[in-house]
């Protein structure tokens, strides 16, 4: 085989996955405001196949990384807990990186008002505490790719 036909072969065998692809992750457990640190890695899968040039570029089940940015845990007189975790690629597994943008953001329910109103006429009541911030296992969302990437 010439060496034009090695290289023409070889650019075959790529695909060009679009800047603006959608990619739905799904979170592979429960992420707790009050269990993680910032900095913190989070897992998702992808829940399935991502086809590109009429070739499967990312097969369903391949990880998506993403990293806890804000992790508050709810406290006393009501405040509620505060989660926010950023998606920022995917590894595929030649260990290729696609990159993603995503930021999720969850929050516990605010009983301040609650916690203060009943504070004033039975004192313990004070130290109702907000809601916790949580993102559940099998949550869905979806990201989007930030740059045309080819894939071998």
């Amino acid at each position: 085989m010439s060496l034009a036909g090695c290289a023409m072969t070889a650019m075959a065998q790529k695909a060009l996955l679009k800047a603006g692809t959608a990619i739905s992750l799904q979170s592979v457990e429960n992420i707790y405001a009050r269990n993680v640190e910032v900095g913190q890695d989070v897992m998702f899968r992808v829940v399935s196949d991502v086809m590109a040039d009429g070739k499967v570029v990312i097969p369903q089940g391949t990880i998506a990384r993403g990293k806890v940015e804000e992790a508050k845990k709810s406290s006393l007189a009501g405040t509620k807990g505060r989660l926010t975790i950023s998606v920022s690629n995917i590894t595929l597994a030649s260990g290729q990186q696609i990159f993603v943008n995503k930021i999720l953001n969850f929050n516990g329910k605010n009983r301040t008002p609650l916690a203060v109103i009943t504070g004033l006429f039975i004192w313990p009541c004070i130290f109702i505490p907000g809601s916790a911030a949580y993102m559940p296992e099998g949550y869905t969302t979806t990201v989007l790719t930030i740059s045309n990437t080819e894939i071998d």
